[in-house]
């Protein structure tokens, strides 16, 4: 669970000179409900919300999210598929990376501390406070390895990773 409450939240965008708005608060909530390990895009949440009969917009989803973001409530992930996903910014000792199949776009978390301490140890030197530090490491599945990648996989072809996880 992440120790962003709705208080914090709300304190930190006053000081900013916004609002904790429903819409804001819905958001915050859905990702503190995530289980380890998920993340969504802009367009799952919508539709996650959507199913929770709640009525809030793409483009609001889309401003919260980049807000959230930049204050470091949440980490932007660019994994294999294309587009933004985002997950809840965990401190230490939670903070955690990806190795993502640029094929099956399975994503595979991993802890290393070293990677946290080399990104406090640069901001600390250039006199910046650090938000996030994040190492996404792409990757080919075994899988697509064998049945030939990159040359002789079918365009058409899925892997059976992907389906299961």
């Amino acid at each position: 669970m992440s120790t962003y409450t709705s208080g914090s939240f709300k304190a930190e965008l006053n000081e900013k000179g916004w609002r904790l708005t429903p819409q804001r608060q819905t958001i915050l909530q859905v990702f503190q409900d995530l289980p380890e390990g998920k993340h969504l895009s802009a367009e799952e949440l919508y539709s996650l919300l959507q199913g929770q009969g709640e009525k809030i917009s793409l483009s609001t989803i889309y401003r919260t999210l980049k807000l959230m973001a930049r204050m470091g409530i949440l980490r932007e992930l660019e994994l294999a598929e294309g587009h933004k996903h985002y997950e809840i910014n965990q401190p230490y000792p939670n903070h955690h990376h990806h190795l993502v199949c640029v094929q099956c776009n399975k994503t595979i978390e991993f802890k290393d501390n070293s990677i946290l301490k080399v990104g406090l140890k640069q901001t600390e030197k250039a006199g910046l406070h650090l938000l996030d530090c994040q190492l996404t490491i792409h990757t080919v599945c075994p899988e697509a390895l064998r049945q030939g990648w990159p040359s002789l996989l079918p365009s058409n072809w899925s892997c059976l990773r992907s389906i299961s996880s």
